[in-house]
């Protein structure tokens, strides 16, 4: 299938130095907000992007579920093989893909688990059967069939129907600390705005254009 007439041309007003916060998580709220203003689906699924032992990069969707100034969190089983590649290297890339609005965004930086009562407190706010949800599956195992998973689920809303669910010891977030962020704006004839911010060992950002 030959796909080299599925194009489109950008036609935004472009992103200008001027446009820019010194601090990156400012800009990112900005654009965030805006993307949740003008209902973008999902405006926090990400790319996650980890390196496996073997060398092959794998990649899956994640929500992003909380940011501030220490950086991006998501929440997983911390056996699953995201949580195992993580373990074996923690320097991962979260890419935003805002298609609609021309814009992407993408995070490198190295993962480390939040803390317990971190995790507790977001776990707590999950609807009931979501919470069900984290302890049925071994994530990332081979099953023989889906019927296994809704016979453990059931199980599982049995034996916690009287309570509140524990937060899994083998459930938890992740906090993606920065290293460099990257904000992409579409423009015409393929000219694009691309800024990279860069994380100094002061705390300070670097601010750089590169080409698109």
């Amino acid at each position: 299938m030959d796909l080299s007439d599925f194009r489109k041309e950008y036609s935004t007003k472009g992103l200008h130095r001027e446009d820019l916060d010194a601090d990156p998580i400012q800009l990112f709220q900005r654009w965030f907000q805006q993307a949740t203003e003008l209902s973008i689906p999902e405006p926090n699924a990400m790319t996650l992007s980890t390196l496996a032992p073997d060398g092959f990069p794998s990649q899956r969707t994640v929500l992003l579920k909380a940011f501030d100034q220490k950086g991006f969190t998501f929440f997983t089983n911390y056996q699953s093989r995201k949580a195992q590649h993580i373990q074996a290297n923690p320097k991962v890339c979260l890419l935003l893909p805002w298609v609609t609005l021309e814009r992407q965004i993408i995070i490198q930086g190295t993962a480390e688990k939040i803390s317990t009562a971190e995790s507790l407190k977001y776990f707590m706010t999950r609807p009931r059967e979501s919470q069900i949800g984290a302890w049925v599956s071994n994530q990332s195992e081979v099953i023989t069939s889906k019927k296994i998973l809704l016979q453990k689920f059931e199980e599982i809303k049995s034996k916690f129907q009287d309570g509140e669910i524990p937060l899994p010891s083998f459930w938890g977030g992740y906090r993606v600390v920065p290293h460099t962020i990257e904000f992409w704006q579409g423009g015409p004839s393929r000219i694009h705005d691309r800024f990279l911010f860069t994380r100094m060992t002061d705390g300070s950002w670097q601010i750089d254009r590169l080409a698109p």
